[in-house]
């Protein structure tokens, strides 16, 4: 079966390889349903290499043949997408099935970060951890301890208040 990786953007209108015939498809619907069974997003850990991961070369079908994979891929309307793009989906979607799709608490975030979308019209940065008043950071700098105390305004280094870490930082470490 011919393969080809999925191009980079600039590299889309350079590809080389053969192209593919509408006969081929059945040979590229029979690789891809061997491959992974549509309803299993799982990954089998056993299947998995570390070689790079090779995908059918979707740059010879016609844009109808595009959508029609797309249909059969994702088993909804193909987005009214570039054609680069097109591509880029179902070669996503292929090593999905091959290889699993995200975890749990990618999903997760991701569903948070839409609904943010959604609602507001932006999505915030993700804060990160959060630290509590009274919390003790302590770190060790050119073989001296020091210990930082979160406070409601800031935080507490050596007797004085900082208003950011970076600050503290700059201070332990003498940088401008």
């Amino acid at each position: 079966m011919p393969t080809a990786r999925l191009p980079s953007r600039s590299a889309a209108h350079g590809m080389t390889g053969r192209t593919l015939r509408s006969s081929d498809r059945d040979e590229i619907d029979a690789e891809i349903d061997r491959i992974r069974p549509l309803d299993k997003p799982s990954a089998d850990p056993k299947r998995l290499s570390a070689r790079p991961i090779e995908l059918p070369a979707f740059g010879g079908l016609s844009l109808d043949e595009l959508r029609r994979e797309w249909w059969r891929l994702y088993r909804s309307t193909p987005p009214r997408i570039s054609r680069d793009l097109l591509m880029r989906g179902i070669g996503y979607r292929s090593q999905e099935i091959q290889h699993g799709g995200l975890g749990k608490a990618t999903r997760r975030k991701l569903k948070t970060l839409a609904t943010m979308f959604r609602t507001t019209g932006r999505v915030a940065p993700d804060l990160g951890l959060s630290l509590k008043v009274g919390a003790r950071l302590v770190r060790e700098w050119h073989g001296h301890t020091h210990t930082v105390t979160v406070n409601e305004d800031g935080f507490e280094y050596a007797g004085m208040s900082y208003p950011s870490l970076t600050k503290v930082a700059r201070k332990i470490t003498g940088a401008h």
